[in-house]
């Protein structure tokens, strides 16, 4: 099984650590691209920190107080790195709280959990990286937008990564473009949607989304399951005590409704 999540926005600096080696990280096939994109995003950083900060904020679609994000990719070459597991610090990644899972947990996590990233393109939870701010959506100078850099580039280490199991597909749907599946994955692949039922009626919440999102895949690691087929998957998850609605294949997988009735 192959487990897909977004990265947060928010990310926590490590105070120490070795320099980022591209060399080290996981998915290696995608070192050439990760380079091309670090170095367009320092080149932008850097010339807006001897320059116009103004230009690197608007760019990178920054807060007028956010400045400091442009200062911190301009040093990004040489900041201290941590697990990417610890650097990113969102809502699911604190409800999915890797960190606190027992021994075997983690271990799969190791194998099963790949992060969708806009600077890195695709990174496992260990894998060390420094603080970053690169949307998914922003277009940078020398590459363009950084989602077709990696559309064209993922497909391998998803596939290698994923096998001939099943890709569970968690990603918000700023990151959804970075990789679609072919039509020969596309019956292995389950896409998912949390719904909050109240009164009968439903709807998405973005932050309760991303929540429910982490405590699932915590779920996930805790059970050991490995489930093939979406249909399996579904039953899975409702053996771990989720409500879950499986829906109809489409070109991009079968979409799994999570349906919830608290916050």
């Amino acid at each position: 099984m192959l487990i897909l999540l977004p990265p947060s926005e928010g990310k926590t600096a490590s105070r120490r650590g070795r320099p980022l080696d591209l060399d080290r990280l996981s998915f290696p096939s995608l070192t050439g691209a990760r380079t091309e994109v670090l170095d367009a995003l320092v080149s932008l950083c850097t010339t807006a920190a001897d320059d116009d900060l103004g230009k690197a904020v608007e760019v990178l679609g920054l807060g007028k107080t956010q400045a400091d994000e442009v200062l911190r990719n301009a040093a990004l070459r040489t900041a201290p790195t941590a697990r990417a597991d610890e650097v990113y610090s969102g809502v699911l990644y604190e409800a999915l709280d890797l960190a606190t899972l027992d021994a075997a947990a983690r271990r799969r996590a190791t194998s099963r959990v790949a992060i969708v990233s806009g600077l890195f393109g695709l990174v496992r939870p260990g894998d060390r990286i420094p603080a970053y701010r690169l949307s998914g959506s922003v277009s940078v100078p020398g590459i363009g937008p950084v989602a077709s850099h990696w559309a064209s580039r993922l497909d391998e280490a998803v596939h290698d990564a994923a096998g001939r199991g099943l890709v569970v597909d968690l990603r918000s749907s700023t990151y959804a473009s970075f990789w679609r599946p072919d039509a020969g994955t596309t019956r292995r692949v389950v896409t998912t949607r949390v719904l909050h039922e109240v009164d009968g009626k439903r709807k998405v919440v973005s932050h309760f989304n991303k929540a429910t999102k982490g405590r699932l895949v915590r779920s996930l690691l805790e059970d050991g399951g490995n489930p093939t087929t979406p249909a399996r998957f579904a039953d899975q998850l409702r053996d771990l005590g989720w409500t879950v609605e499986l829906g109809a294949a489409g070109k991009h997988g079968t979409v799994l409704d999570v349906v919830v009735t608290e916050l």
